[in-house]
This record gives C-alpha cells, sequence and structure tokens, in this order.
C-alpha cells in the first residue's frame, strides 16, 4: 500500500463508526483500507461517503488483492472473490510445470495474473465478452506479458491455441436467473450482469465450456470452472461428457467448490 501521512486516532475512530453504521462488517479492516489508499483527507473523506453508499470497497479504493497481487478493478467490472484463490491453488497443483495458460471470463484479469506469477515464465491469454472486462484485464496481465482477446468464450481465442492449452480457468458465471435478486446488493447494483448470470439452473455457460474444452487442451491439460456445492454434481456430469476425467475439489474454509476436467 502507498505511504499516507498519519490519520488521527479520532480520524479512524470516526471514519469505523461511519462504516459500521453502514453495516459493514469489518468496518475496521475497511477504514484501515481506505485511509491508506487515500493521498489526502479529501479523498479519504469521499471514499468513506462511496462506500457508505454502498459501492463495493474494491471499487472505492480501486483494486482488490489476490494472492498478494493487487488487481486494479474499474467499475462495472467483477470483483475477484478471495474463494476464487482456491481455483488458482488447485491448478497449480494439477499442471505445474504449464507453458499456456487461458483465462475465460476473465474479469478483470486476476486468475491469469495470479497463475502467471505462479508459474513464471507462460504464454498467457484472457477473453471476455465485456468491452470493459477486456480493457481492465489489460492492465493487469500486462507485467505477464498476457494478451486480452474480446468475445463470447473460445470464439475470442487464437486458433493456434487448439491443443496447446495446459490451464483453461473458466470462472463461469453460475448463479441461477431466478437467485439474482437474492445476490448482496453490492453485486446486484455494480457487477455486470453477464458475469453473473448463469442461465435457469446456473450451468448455462459451464455447459458451454465443458463440451468444448477438450479441443483446446494440451494432452493432460486441465479445465477448471468454480461452482456451487448443489450444482457440483451436474457439472461434474458436464465435464464427463465431454470425454474428460472429472474430480470435484472443496475448501471448507473458502467455500469453495471446483470443478476439475484434465483431458486425456
Amino acid at each position: 500500500m502507498p505511504s499516507v501521512s498519519p490519520v488521527p486516532p479520532s480520524s479512524r475512530d470516526s471514519v469505523v463508526v461511519a462504516l459500521r453504521a453502514a453495516g459493514c462488517v469489518f468496518a475496521e479492516d475497511e477504514a484501515e483500507l481506505i485511509l491508506t489508499t487515500a493521498r489526502t483527507p479529501a479523498e479519504a473523506a469521499a471514499m468513506v461517503e462511496r462506500r457508505v453508499a454502498g459501492l463495493p470497497l474494491e471499487l472505492v479504493v480501486g483494486w482488490a488483492e489476490f494472492r498478494g497481487l493487487r488487481i486494479t478493478v474499474d467499475p462495472g467490472v467483477f470483483v475477484p472473490r478471495r474463494r476464487t484463490e482456491f481455483l488458482v491453488e488447485q491448478a497449480l497443483a494439477r499442471a505445474p510445470g504449464a507453458g499456456v495458460v487461458v483465462d475465460l471470463c476473465c474479469g478483470s484479469g486476476a486468475v491469469g495474473a495470479a497463475l502467471a506469477a505462479g508459474l513464471g515464465r507462460v504464454e498467457l491469454h484472457a477473453a471476455d465478452l465485456d468491452p470493459a472486462a477486456v480493457r481492465c484485464a489489460r492492465g493487469n496481465v500486462a507485467a505477464a506479458g498476457g494478451h486480452v482477446h474480446q468475445g463470447d468464450l473460445f470464439e475470442a481465442l487464437p486458433a493456434d491455441l487448439r491443443g496447446r492449452v495446459g490451464i483453461l480457468a473458466a470462472n463461469v458465471p453460475y448463479v441461477p436467473s431466478g437467485e439474482i435478486g437474492l445476490l448482496p446488493p453490492e453485486a446486484r447494483a455494480h457487477e455486470p450482469l453477464v458475469a453473473l448470470d448463469g442461465g435457469a439452473d446456473g450451468l448455462d455457460v459451464l455447459r458451454r465450456v465443458a463440451a468444448e474444452a477438450p479441443r483446446w487442451l494440451a494432452p493432460g491439460g486441465c479445465v477448471l470452472v468454480e461452482t456451487s456445492r448443489h450444482q457440483a454434481p451436474a457439472a461434474l456430469d458436464a465435464f464427463e461428457r465431454g470425454g474428460l476425467t472429472a474430480h470435484l475439489a472443496v475448501s471448507e474454509e473458502l467455500y469453495a467448490q471446483v470443478v476439475i476436467g484434465v483431458a486425456p
């Protein structure tokens, strides 16, 4: 975090009180983050005002921490979740020598950036349908020499990637359409619907990825998709129907379920 002038305790306390009154569960942590990010007292006050009004913290400060990286998050772009770090961990464990990585439905590009950081020198490609996400991801994967493409799933990717991908991470939308209204207001109001809505049962996009992934994976390459606990059996079935060897990895700590499909 950038260094700033110390904030008087009374100011810090008032920020905590304001955030707590707005319903922020981790008010002390959020106050610390805002006050150490803001360059001036006026900027800090504006950040607090936006947070109290319901703007996600990551959009207030302009970035999110993801596996130790500072990921820029622009307005209108899906905010990377901590639970998705589990998907990255599983990918690195499964294919520590992967030379070609694809981050599909990339949003901010957090997953691709984290995979590149964990693997070292890789050929990294990311893709998203949303122009705002593509612009944001380009900045976040630039340090890794990543390429970001705009388009619908695999249609966005260069054809010469077919049969070469060692890790295909696809953080697809998986909220059932009828449950979008149950999401926290921060997600409903500030994140793109295309990054949340997975269709009637939440698995529309996942099924498309499972059906086409085998054409893009290298022998022994893996595709990883985050899903929910109750969707996991259907997701596993979709991967197996696509000709992949599939299994489920679960993190109770992060409330994360990741379906992994491995090419023959």
